[in-house]
């Protein structure tokens, strides 16, 4: 980032042409452009409707309403104004060029939010929070990232790094008093409980995270199965959209196809694959067979396509199920006799048709219930691998400050002090620098 002392500006508000467009400033002199531009001096905290007009020649650059906010009772804790203007081209280049020559930049991306988190208006898991929000799809994405907002995982961390703190002072008590006999004892006896007790709770926290951070993330799911099975035009069903091509050539589907679905609140993105069988037609089928394979392994679920009025039976198909996975068998408008006894143990099987949508209510009902099982939006989570990492190191020097305890209290003191600085590190307390950069760059400009 450029230097902190800059007034920066950016447009706040979506691309393109719009009835209204929010411009943002923020740093010292963002009230005294702003108050350059409408010819007064606006009062704090109301929104006043102004002419804009270039200072340097008097023409008019648009009407709209001014607001100014004084720091450190703003996002970012700085003086902070917010521009409402018409959204056109024209209207936005006249401004920029005014904001420019009156000593103003341009903000890079999560600028505003970085200058928030320095003065500490946020934390760092609110930071990305603010940025998972504002890239929400679903209502249960919405739900989780307006929690981890309010301060739910931060308010977490601080407390199990308190805790760590609190174990820490009898440890550096025995380092003080190394030749007191009944020291190391009577500290092994208070601190290893505590540190034992904490290293359950972050355990059991890290296990749910995988739950948490499929709403964040979204799960993936290929359809699988054997050539002319039905499996394009499944995808195309629960995609709602012909996003792949139907056909009754054997090998037309030769490389993935995707779409995404919300589920309940959790994204799924789905995959239409080539159709597995012994012996490919040509290369470039061979591959897709490889890439079917390969996707049908990374999938959180897959959902096989069987025609039962095939005489071929794909053994191949049916070993890459898992359990919990599906089993779909097509035409169900013709009635076909299904033989039960090859389906899988834990896979679920259905008869369904896409033409007549006989079973699709049922199948969709059924995914929905497995993608969303046991996830959910309230409480705090790790919802990035950031924390999930940060929580695994915590743990690990748990460990081997238990080891230490009795043996060596300058070992354990140092393990307890490492595990509070990675659990620090979840909300920024502690050095974070070398990743601002891969946070913030994930931010649009404006925010």
């Amino acid at each position: 980032m450029t230097s902190v002392n800059d007034t920066i500006f950016a447009k706040a508000s979506g691309a393109g042409k719009a009835g209204v467009a929010v411009y943002r400033l923020s740093g010292g002199q963002a009230h005294s452009i702003v108050n350059s531009l409408v010819g007064k001096r606006i009062i704090y905290r109301r929104a006043e409707l102004v002419a804009f007009r270039d200072p340097h020649d008097g023409l008019l650059i648009d009407r709209g309403l001014a607001i100014l906010f004084k720091g450190p009772q703003s996002y970012t804790g700085e003086d902070v104004a917010e521009l409402h203007l018409h959204g056109s081209r024209a209207v936005e280049a006249s401004l920029y060029e005014a904001l420019l020559a009156a000593g103003a930049r341009p903000a890079e991306a999560g600028e505003f939010t970085l200058r928030a988190l320095k003065n500490n208006k946020i934390d760092l898991a609110q930071a990305e929070a603010l940025a998972d929000l504002i890239d929400a799809e679903t209502t249960l994405q919405r739900k989780q990232a307006l929690g981890q907002l309010e301060g739910r995982l931060s308010a977490l961390a601080e407390a199990w790094k308190n805790r760590l703190l609190a174990v820490m002072a009898p440890l550096e008590a025995d380092i003080d008093f190394p030749d007191e006999a009944d020291i190391p004892a009577a500290i092994a006896a208070r601190a290893g409980p505590a540190i034992a007790n904490l290293k359950t709770e972050l355990t059991k926290f890290l296990l749910d995270s995988g739950r948490a951070r499929t709403i964040r993330e979204g799960v993936s799911i290929a359809v699988i199965g054997p050539p002319n099975a039905g499996k394009s035009s499944l995808v195309n069903t629960l995609a709602g959209s012909e996003i792949a091509i139907v056909s009754d050539i054997a090998g037309t589907t030769r490389d993935v196809i995707e779409a995404r679905l919300d589920l309940n609140g959790v994204i799924a993105t789905i995959a239409d694959t080539a159709g597995l069988r012994e012996a490919a037609g040509d290369s470039i089928e061979e591959e897709g067979m490889r890439r079917a394979r390969g996707r049908a392994d990374s999938a959180d679920t897959r959902i096989a396509v069987l025609d039962p009025l095939s005489a071929f039976i794909s053994r191949e198909t049916l070993a890459l199920l898992r359990p919990g996975d599906f089993l779909v068998w097509s035409r169900a408008d013709f009635n076909p006799v299904i033989p039960e006894d090859i389906v899988p143990e834990g896979v679920k099987a259905f008869v369904l048709s896409t033409k007549t949508g006989q079973g699709m209510e049922q199948l969709i009902e059924a995914i929905s219930v497995t993608v969303t099982a046991h996830n959910r939006d309230d409480g705090p989570a790790l919802t990035r691998l950031r924390h999930v990492k940060a929580v695994e190191t915590a743990i690990e020097a748990l460990d081997r400050a238990e080891r230490n305890l009795t043996v060596a209290s300058e070992l354990a003191a140092e393990d307890a002090r490492l595990a509070a600085r990675a659990l620090g590190s979840i909300t920024g307390a502690v050095g974070v620098d070398e990743i601002l950069g891969e946070i913030f760059s994930s931010f649009c400009i404006g925010k």
